[in-house]
């Protein structure tokens, strides 16, 4: 299961990744304004850098993740669904925010399941050295 959940992550990682590289301003529609700066699309490709990275060490984990990369993601799609969640209910979020939301939970209790299972009994500092 991990394992394929590693590889799902990867892909969807890299999707963003490559959205906020090549066509940042089509994937921030409904938060992004149309006569975007040049400043604000080249903040977005910035982050596109950093979703590339962790959906490569998703990819290249799969066969054998460790805790730590679960714990990672865990943390990342936690926090970001988070965000969501607060954006979706204060009614600050974009409307796509109702699917990332979904998508992002999903992803985030995932992680949690899989860390679990795998930490379980080992403790946190055997888990991350």
């Amino acid at each position: 299961m991990v394992k394929y959940l590693l590889a799902v992550a990867a892909v969807y990682l890299g999707v963003i990744g490559v959205a906020l590289l090549f066509v940042p301003a089509q994937f921030g529609v409904g938060a992004v304004p149309e006569d975007a700066s040049s400043e604000l699309l080249a903040l977005m490709r910035l982050l596109g850098g950093p979703f590339l990275g962790i959906a490569l060490l998703n990819w290249l984990s799969r066969k054998a993740a460790t805790g730590p990369v679960l714990l990672a993601n865990l943390v990342g799609f936690g926090v970001v669904a988070g965000n969501d969640v607060v954006g979706v209910a204060t009614g600050d979020a974009r409307d796509l925010a109702r699917v990332f939301v979904v998508v992002h939970l999903a992803f985030a209790i995932a992680f949690a399941v899989a860390w679990s299972r795998r930490t379980k009994g080992q403790g946190y500092v055997r888990t991350c050295v």
